[in-house]
């Protein structure tokens, strides 16, 4: 399995969940239903936040490439999660990413990794998509640029991945550590629809 079937089997697996947290509902669960800029930017900073937290963690604890683009993304994320800070007074619940707790060793977190970037690209395109609709065009660019170097941490997690799987049950590792995080964010997301009333299910 190399990187493009590791990607395929991921996507694959979690294909529906991956279109629900790709839909316009993901940032009214997020925001809980609070759809203004205030709460979208607090929804940023959370996001990023919590990814910034678990890959320096991580990054301390890893070696070689995998270690350089744990501190590479924790960087980026951490100077998003303050500049969207900056942004707004509003808090708003985290808890997408917390299947990363769950991904134990060398093999489980680089596929995390990979599973949290697919999400956050995700979750990005609908970051796009409100700001254009705002009429805010200078911020929709901002994140259409998060969107290129999303792509190109992805490709830093997949060398990475490649130089830590030893073998071919590494890999299925990996994948199964994958699923786990997209499955734990998209438990969020239908947690956070339900309690809000709200069907989780159709994709719009």
């Amino acid at each position: 399995m190399d990187t493009a079937a590791f990607v395929e089997a991921v996507e694959d697996g979690n294909r529906t969940e991956l279109s629900r947290l790709g839909s316009s509902k993901s940032l009214y669960a997020l925001t809980g239903g609070e759809m203004d800029a205030d709460h979208i930017y607090a929804v940023v900073a959370a996001l990023a936040g919590a990814q910034a937290d678990r890959f320096e963690t991580w990054a301390d604890e890893a070696d070689g490439e995998l270690a350089d683009a744990l501190s590479a993304a924790a960087e980026t994320e951490r100077d998003r999660a303050s500049e969207a800070a900056g942004e707004t007074d509003e808090s708003v619940e985290g808890g997408l990413f917390d299947g990363l707790d769950d991904c134990d060793g060398a093999v489980e977190r680089a596929g995390g990794f990979v599973a949290a970037t697919i999400v956050t690209k995700k979750l990005q395109e609908q970051l796009v998509g409100f700001f254009v609709g705002q009429a805010d065009p200078t911020t929709a660019q901002t994140f259409r640029s998060y969107g290129d170097e999303l792509g190109e941490r992805r490709e830093a997690a997949l060398a990475a991945l490649e130089a830590v799987c030893a073998d071919e049950s590494d890999r299925e590792v990996a994948v199964e550590a994958a699923g786990g995080v997209i499955t734990a964010a998209y438990e969020v997301y239908v947690d956070r629809l339900e309690a809000m009333g709200v069907n989780p299910k159709p994709v719009c």
